[in-house]
């Protein structure tokens, strides 16, 4: 029997992500972009030998200025550098904001000796107003200055991506080969606005091993379906979310396919949970697994359903093992089932049986723990799926009331 792919079967390092892998140094500066304070503009550089990489970005229609560029600079499956900015998204910003995207990745490829159309450039922060090109400027250049490797520099890289994120997000794992060990690391942004076609987040990700272009992305695609896909904080879908593999190949290293695409896999699962356990104002982190099923995709549609619905959500946040919203929520999905075989466990009391009243639910504790397992047996078939979610709060309505970067 296979592992889940969504399950964390490696060690991963969650006080590391960029400085795990050779050949590539970062930097994180403040620039004067956000109203909070604080570092707001990043920069990670690859030193080669190689310089393959992969992309994915948001299915928004409405993408902001750095991802219409940064899709036309990763089509060549070679990039040498990434630059990001907190306190703005450039998003929905017309032509000037396209220029001001394409003037970024110039000024970084001027500073770096590479080409402008080698630089991936990310932003997020509102949406609708002007980046303030003056004080991107001076950050790059800053950033430029002060590029290193190690802890220090990795962590500064995580901080400057930051908006409603209270905590940096890091993730590596360090693969054993015949040939040599080979690291997968990287740093997340994202606390909101968590939905799939990726989420209101940031991520870059590196590695020191020899691969193609097309098994980077082929690997990146497999990763981001199981892990950044199914983090569904609020069900809103942002407009800047990109995530990037860098591979400087400095290890030497071509590990088995297979092998690689489990440690990337791990480091994104790993960023997704630090992302969902972040999640503006939530007090639970929920996971809902649809178990059973005949297809994954109809586990996937279920436990979409369920965690998308603010009944559910809001009695998570009120510590009510509310079965009958759960139900209710199945019952929207076109998943194969017969209603009168529907199990619902929480936390591993089945409150629900045969979709009538199963255990008391008064022996479902939820203000014990801040983690919530919600687990939907459709006895249809014998596939499943995990979506990752958290409870709805009035902090996090309070924090988006008064949101403004």
């Amino acid at each position: 029997m296979t592992a889940d792919p969504q399950e964390i079967t490696l060690p991963v390092e969650t006080g590391a992500g960029l400085a795990a892998a050779a050949g590539f140094e970062y930097a994180g500066v403040e620039a004067g972009l956000k109203a909070s304070g604080g570092r707001d503009v990043a920069l990670i550089h690859n030193l080669g030998p190689e310089f393959t990489a992969a992309a994915v970005f948001t299915s928004n229609r409405f993408a902001a200025a750095p991802v219409e560029w940064s899709r036309q600079v990763v089509s060549d499956g070679r990039v040498d550098a990434v630059v990001l900015n907190s306190g703005g998204a450039n998003a929905c910003t017309g032509p000037e904001g396209f220029q001001n995207a394409h003037r970024t990745a110039e000024e970084v490829g001027e500073l770096l000796h590479a080409a402008a159309g080698d630089v991936l450039v990310c932003s997020t922060g509102l949406i609708g107003v002007q980046l303030p090109m003056d004080r991107v400027s001076a950050g790059v250049r800053e950033a430029a200055s002060s590029l290193a490797s190690g802890a220090e520099a990795d962590r500064a890289a995580a901080e400057a991506i930051m908006t409603t994120d209270t905590v940096p997000k890091r993730a590596s794992v360090v693969l054993e080969t015949e040939e040599g060990p080979v690291a997968v690391g990287g740093i997340a942004k994202g606390a909101g606005m968590l939905a799939p076609g990726l989420a209101t987040m940031l991520v870059v990700l590196t590695t020191d091993a020899s691969l193609p272009a097309e098994d980077l992305d082929a690997a990146l695609r497999t990763a981001t379906a199981y892990s950044f896909d199914r983090a569904d904080s609020d069900g809103c879908m942002s407009t800047n979310d990109t995530v990037a593999l860098l591979a400087s190949g400095a290890s030497g290293v071509t590990p088995e396919r297979g092998r690689f695409e489990e440690a990337l896999r791990q480091v994104c699962v790993s960023l997704a949970l630090q992302l969902i356990g972040d999640a503006e104002g939530a007090s639970h982190d929920v996971h809902v697994t649809t178990v059973n099923a005949a297809t994954e995709g109809q586990a996937l549609e279920v436990s979409r359903a369920v965690s998308r619905s603010n009944l559910v959500k809001t009695a998570i946040f009120g510590n009510d093992p509310n079965w009958g919203r759960i139900l209710a929520e199945v019952g929207t999905t076109r998943a194969d089932y017969e209603p009168e075989r529907v199990d619902v466990s929480i936390n591993g009391v089945t409150i629900c049986r045969g979709g009538a009243i199963g255990e008391d639910r008064s022996l479902v504790d939820l203000a014990g723990d801040r983690r919530v397992e919600i687990a939907i047996d459709l006895r249809a078939g014998a596939a499943r799926a995990t979506v990752w979610t958290n409870d709805l709060t009035h902090d996090y309505v309070e924090e988006n009331s008064a949101y403004s970067s």
